[in-house]
Parts: structure tokens; sequence; C-alpha cells
């Protein structure tokens, strides 16, 4: 072959390799990068089409349960949400058996939407009775939520003990019409 020959065969395998080379970093790179980020937004709208089709399966009871957590919220007038939960206090105390011996209660306006009442409480008394407590306190259908229990022995023995809880109530506001 030509010396002549052989620079323009190497001048044309280069202008190819270079061509192939821009053509993969231009073309071929974006391309699959517009795909795969195509596909991932599909598979991401296909799941939210499904999480939303389940909701709409589960409207009724989502929507029974929370009207019935609305009823039993505590009210917006703080006073009167006060005396529901001390009532409330009151009777579990009575039932259980334990000595509530100091209340700190305090309220939260966390947002325009609820307000937050959040109430500490030491009480005293033997394990069965402070677990029936807590279990009445669980159970009973007010918008309540523990935060915090902290146990301690009271006597060498460890048959009466301390419990510190701390629980918030939910209030919500009415939203004006």
């Amino acid at each position: 072959m030509q010396i002549k020959n052989r620079q323009q065969l190497l001048v044309i395998v280069a202008i190819c390799a270079v061509g192939l080379f821009a053509g993969d970093k231009l073309i071929v790179e974006p391309l699959i990068g517009a795909w795969t980020a195509r596909a991932q937004r599909i598979a991401d709208l296909s799941k939210r089409v499904k999480d939303g089709e389940r909701v709409l399966k589960w409207e009724a009871d989502l929507r029974t349960r929370w009207d019935r957590m609305r009823l039993n919220t505590l009210s917006n007038n703080t006073s009167s949400a006060e005396q529901k939960v001390f009532r409330a206090l009151d009777s579990w105390e009575a039932d259980s058996r334990v000595i509530i011996t100091a209340r700190t209660p305090q309220w939260k306006h966390d947002s325009d939407d609820y307000m937050t009442y959040e109430c500490r409480l030491d009480a005293t008394g033997n394990l069965p009775s402070l677990s029936r407590f807590l279990y009445n306190v669980e159970s009973d259908p007010m918008a309540l939520r523990l935060e915090s229990i902290e146990l301690g022995a009271k006597d060498k023995d460890g048959q009466l003990v301390n419990m510190g809880l701390q629980f918030s109530g939910l209030a919500l506001n009415p939203q004006p019409q």
C-alpha cells in the first residue's frame, strides 16, 4: 500500500473514531439517560396510582375512623377539655387504685388547625394497679396519646412503684365555613 493511501485510510479511521466517540457522548448516552429517567418516572407514577386505588378502596373505612377520632378529640374550649380529662383521670385513678400525686397540664398552640394538651402525671401504686391505670388510659376512646412512662421503686422491696407519665391530647380547631 502506498503511503498516501495509508495516510488517507488513517485519517478516515481517525475521523470515524472521533465521530463514533462524539455520537456516543452526544446522542447515545443522553438517549439512554432520558430512557432510564422516563422508565423511573413511569414506575413512580404506577406506584402512586396503585396507592391511590388502595386508598379509594379503603375510603369508607378511613372516613369512618376519622369521624370517630374527630368525635373523640378534646373540645377546643380549654376549660371544658381540661375538665373532661380530669374527670377521666379521677375515674381511672379510682378504678385502678393508684394515687395521683401530681398533675402538670399545659396547652400548646402548634398550629391554627389544632392544639395539644400535654399533661405530666406522677402516680404511686403497685405494679398491677399501675398496669390497670395504663390500660384504662390506652383503652379510653378519648384522643390521648402516651408520650413517655417512667417507673421507679419507692420502697426496698419494690412493692410500691412511682410512675411518671406524660400524655398529650388533641383538640381540633373548627375551620371557618
